[in-house]
């Protein structure tokens, strides 16, 4: 990939989405990309529990009316947030491609599942950006999460919750060896080939693509970049994910680049792992890709 000049951001709501919409305008000014802000409204059909045959027609149409009423304060409050962040850092608002590339923004709202609206609206985007969800909050979901690694082939930047001053460029790879990190270090070119500082960051020494062969791979790219490795041993993966987030941290990374899902995703519910981890605890934004 030579660059990002499409990006698609979800704002599922009012709590997580100026940190969501400033990540992607921060990464859109920096490789003059375009922006879509992407709310998609619950419908209020689906909304509606099911209900059992002693409640009313006129109970049920009460309860679509206020979950229509919701939906659309919902949709009004974010919306409001993206002029307002868009107006205040002079972002163009525009749906056709500029002559020139340069940061521009625009707005778009649909109606359905959002799992299933964002992943397929991101088939058509160099990145898509999300919140990181939160254990206390149902949205964004993981679902949603999950829908966009699988489902859409593109690579997945998670916004922590409070907006980076910077990303990209300090970066942290952190490295198995396995398809989805090689596809990982593949879709965060972009970022590689402008950051300062790039690290190999690896838990394991057996890979069949050492971290060292990586960085030969990235010199090729005129990516300098420096590596180090842990004896994970028997750790389990949240215990090697803290450790490499921690040496990222330590290390001043703005972004981590990583596979996502290496081992199944029913296997890191159960036994827990690096990916499940990362997504429950970064605070500084991640690449992912599946």
């Amino acid at each position: 990939m030579t660059g990002y000049r499409t990006i698609l951001a979800c704002l599922s709501d009012a709590d997580t989405a100026p940190a969501t919409l400033g990540l992607a305008l921060m990464v859109g000014r920096n490789h003059a990309a375009h922006v879509e802000a992407l709310h998609v409204r619950i419908d209020p059909a689906s909304a509606v529990p099911l209900v059992g045959e002693g409640m009313s027609g006129a109970m049920v149409e009460e309860m679509l009316a206020v979950a229509e009423r919701q939906a659309t304060e919902r949709a009004q409050g974010i919306r409001t947030l993206f002029d307002r962040i868009c107006t205040s850092q002079d972002v163009s608002r525009t749906e056709a491609p500029f002559s020139d590339p340069q940061l521009s923004a625009s707005w778009r709202e649909e109606v359905g599942r959002e799992e299933e609206v964002f992943a397929d609206a991101g088939r058509l985007s160099d990145l898509l950006v999300i919140a990181r969800p939160m254990p206390e909050s149902d949205v964004p979901s993981v679902m949603t999460l999950n829908a966009a690694l699988m489902e859409s082939g593109r690579p997945l930047l998670l916004a922590p919750p409070t907006a980076p001053a910077s990303v990209g460029r300090k970066v942290a790879v952190f490295w198995n060896g396995s398809i989805e990190a090689t596809r990982a270090v593949a879709a965060a070119l972009p970022f590689l080939c402008k950051a300062e500082d790039v690290v190999i960051l690896s838990a394991r020494e057996e890979e069949a693509t050492s971290p060292g062969e990586l960085v030969k791979y990235l010199a090729w790219h005129g990516v300098s970049a420096s590596k180090q490795c842990f004896g994970a041993g028997s750790a389990a993966g949240g215990q090697v994910a803290q450790t490499l987030l921690d040496e990222a941290v330590t290390r001043g990374a703005d972004l981590v680049v990583m596979g996502a899902y290496t081992h199944s995703r029913l296997r890191q519910l159960i036994m827990g792992g690096v990916t499940r981890h990362v997504l429950h605890f970064a605070n500084l934004p991640v690449l992912l890709c599946h």
